[in-house]
């Protein structure tokens, strides 16, 4: 081997390795991330404004939310890690954060309703008019975007946050876990008591159903934790707006509801980094001590005096417990306090990599490893 050539593979090695970006606004911006040794991010696609929630279809094919009214479908035709085909397929919606895929059908959460997609994979540059699944969600802009995605029975799952930072919602339908049959029959609600929950996944072997919520506002820089909940059953309640954090009385409902009631988080983050996005990695391309984990999105504060978040965490977990967390991508916030990035979800591709949404720069970043 080259000395240039040996050299560079000790770099990989030694600091991790990013790959250069689609334009030199984003290979800026990748210069600043810091990987763990032997992975590698680039720009698997760009020109997305407001980049949410992910989704995979069939054919390679990609689906992108967005909270600016559009939704997106890339391919990464020839496998080159870049989606060199990228498709508007529908504008002007009411905040589509959320998007699911099964049986050849797209569907996409609104504030208010659930729409879907047929045969959408063939359908690329000429979409179909959607059709309605259920359109009985309050209007509540408020923590009205919704995640999206089908469980391990076939079910669909959502849920519908707080219209606030703190009250008590008059409608049962707020502040709550549901799913429902992918035809919109048979809503049920699973849970109460969570704020804003704009992520979740099945742990593999468990299969018990994990969700991220985002704590309340103005109760200081370091409280409430953002926490980290395990759904078991239906009627659970998660505490909110009573209980924040499991042992955290609310000042203005503490009185109306005892911590006592509610089930504690299985984790608690540091306060105010907004966790969204989250998936248990189930491929064989990460080192071992990553498989089998949870990689979280946390998107980032925005009102603490010293920001923190705006990275890719790992939550290590010990059978069905967490037991810590690792920062594994750093570099969207400066030593400066600048905002280089936001990232919102994750989604596990077929190889074993992942892709990272980040809806400050509209762009979808691909994570691997180079063995």
């Amino acid at each position: 081997m080259k000395v240039a050539g040996l050299l560079k593979f000790l770099t990989l090695l030694l600091v991790g390795h990013v790959c250069q970006a689609a334009s030199p606004e984003h290979e800026a911006v990748l210069r600043q991330l810091h990987l763990p040794p032997g992975f590698k991010i680039s720009i698997y696609a760009e020109n997305m404004p407001s980049a949410r929630s992910l989704a995979l279809g069939d054919d390679g094919v990609v689906f992108v939310g967005s909270r600016n009214g559009e939704v997106y479908a890339l391919r990464d035709a020839d496998h080159n890690g870049y989606a060199e085909q990228r498709h508007v397929l529908a504008e002007k919606l009411y905040m589509p954060n959320g998007v699911a895929y099964k049986d050849g059908a797209l569907y996409v959460a609104e504030v208010n309703r659930i729409i879907r997609f047929d045969d959408i994979v063939r359908h690329l540059g000429n979409p179909p008019s959607p059709a309605i699944v259920y359109a009985k969600f309050p209007t509540d802009r408020h923590h009205g975007w919704k995640y999206l995605r089908f469980g391990p029975d076939g079910k669909l799952y959502t849920a519908v946050g707080a219209p606030c930072n703190i009250c008590k919602p008059e409608k049962t339908i707020y502040a709550s876990l549901l799913r429902m049959d992918a035809n919109g029959g048979n809503m049920e609600i699973l849970a109460h008591g969570i704020r804003n929950t704009v992520g979740f996944d099945w742990q593999p072997g468990s299969g018990h159903l994990f969700f991220n919520d985002n704590g309340r506002d103005y109760l200081g820089d370091d409280a409430p934790p953002e926490e980290l909940n395990r759904w078991s059953h239906p009627g659970e309640d998660f505490g909110y707006p009573y209980c924040h954090g499991g042992d955290i009385a609310d000042p203005q409902y503490g009185n109306d509801g005892s911590c006592q009631n509610s089930v504690p988080p299985i984790w608690k983050y540091k306060a105010h980094i907004a966790p969204l996005g989250m998936r248990f990695y189930t491929g064989d391309r990460f080192p071992a001590h990553y498989r089998q984990q949870l990689f979280v999105a946390q998107h980032g504060s925005w009102n603490r005096s010293q920001p923190q978040g705006y990275q890719i965490s790992v939550i290590h977990f010990a059978d069905d417990r967490p037991v810590s967390e690792e920062a594994f991508i750093t570099g969207w916030l400066t030593a400066n306090n600048e905002t280089l990035g936001r990232p919102v979800d994750i989604l596990q591709l077929p190889d074993g990599s992942l892709l990272i949404s980040d809806d400050k720069l509209g762009v979808v970043y691909r994570l691997e490893y180079i063995k």
